[in-house]
């Protein structure tokens, strides 16, 4: 058993124990935080406390993390929209809200509950039991396109393709202010948090080089919506890079977001473009989501500021 331990920030203070547990276990979901408190793994300072506790700052969170060896996978028949498909390999565009693998306390309803019933035992099994095809992934609110391989042999050349950077990635997202230059390059390395370890940040510590390019498509009174390319792949990389600049993405309370408006429900952050050669063929394939409602409504919103 894993024990958490998560310290209330001053920013915290007066949030439900847990919504603040689902900002901080990104891979859980409200009703799978909420599921631990009912199993008593959730402690405020030493106590038992229920789901509603208002959280004060500098309160101690500790919470017990069931062992990855207990979670049992099983195929969900729950709905995909699949942008193209093959004997390799499926492009799947991933909903906002929906965690993409199977995690202690969140065993469904995920995406790759969802592949198990759709694929059956066509999926590469280099990632293990819990990440079946998973060649790369997006966070549970970052909505749009990824890759699943159906066989080890994609699962390599597509993994290689995006070490080497060879594996097109396109983002849009609206972050909070006014962005002084049309276009620029990120260039800052991403490490683990030092006093969270469930975050990352820009640190020079244990960190890897991570590359963001930017575009501004659109200017609004207090935000900006932008095109992004990755360069690199870096956990949270987007979200951590615009909270760096002092441009948080808009609705990403765990890197800093202050704004309320438009009701989302987390990050505004949408994986666009995914452009790739194929395994097999080595034709390149270029698939591209349109931007999902929860965007264009605060998009809209922001044009009638």
């Amino acid at each position: 058993m894993q024990v958490i331990d998560i310290a209330v920030k001053s920013e915290e203070s007066n949030i439900r124990l847990d919504k603040f547990l689902c900002l901080h276990l990104s891979d859980y979901t409200r009703s799978a935080v909420q599921k631990l408190i009912d199993q008593k793994a959730v402690k405020v300072n030493g106590i038992l406390e229920e789901k509603n506790y208002k959280v004060k700052e500098r309160d101690i969170i500790s919470v017990d993390i069931p062992p990855i060896t207990d979670l049992e996978v099983k195929s969900e028949n729950i709905p995909l929209d699949i942008r193209y498909e093959d004997g390799d390999l499926l492009v799947v565009n991933k909903p906002q809200g929906m965690v993409v693998h199977p995690a202690p306390g969140n065993s469904s309803g995920t995406l790759v509950n969802a592949l198990l019933y759709y694929c059956k035992d066509t999926l590469s099994g280099i990632n293990g039991i819990v990440r079946p095809g998973i060649v790369h992934r997006i966070d549970k609110n970052t909505s749009g396109l990824l890759i699943v391989a159906k066989n080890d042999f994609a699962h390599r050349i597509l993994a290689e393709q995006i070490k080497v950077h060879n594996f097109k990635r396109e983002y849009e997202t609206i972050v909070e202010g006014k962005i002084k230059d049309e276009k620029g390059t990120l260039d800052f390395p991403i490490g683990r948090h030092p006093k969270d370890r469930k975050k990352m940040a820009v640190t020079y510590k244990n960190s890897k080089n991570a590359i963001t390019h930017f575009q501004v498509l659109e200017r609004y009174e207090g935000f900006t919506r932008l095109k992004l390319t990755l360069e690199t792949g870096r956990t949270h990389q987007i979200r951590v890079h615009m909270s760096y600049i002092g441009h948080p993405v808009s609705g990403d309370e765990v890197y800093g977001s202050k704004n309320k408006l438009g009701n989302l429900n987390g990050q505004c952050l949408h994986a666009k473009t995914i452009g790739f050669l194929h395994p097999r063929s080595k034709k390149y394939i270029e698939i591209v989501s349109e931007l999902p409602k929860y965007f264009i409504n605060f998009m809209n919103l922001l044009q009638l500021r």
